[in-house]
């Protein structure tokens, strides 16, 4: 039986934000991290924590924007 993100320890909601993170910009190819976080509707700030993972990781290039910043994968 698959765990559900309230039984899971912080760091595996990190990883499985990460994964869900990940998925979606192989999908989706470059977005604004505004969209993705809309789209995604990750728990608290999931989000950031799973972009800093992917970030440490060396996945994901950012780029500035007028008023945004967008997100894909390396």
């Amino acid at each position: 039986m698959a765990k559900t993100i309230e039984k899971m320890g912080i760091q595996e909601q990190i990883i499985e934000s990460a994964g869900q993170i990940y998925n979606y910009l192989n999908t989706k190819g470059e977005v604004s991290i505004s969209k993705m976080k809309k789209d995604l509707s990750l728990a608290d700030n999931f989000a950031e924590m799973g972009l800093g993972w992917l970030s440490r990781e060396d996945k994901l290039e950012y780029t500035q924007k007028a008023k945004s910043v967008t997100v894909k994968l390396r």
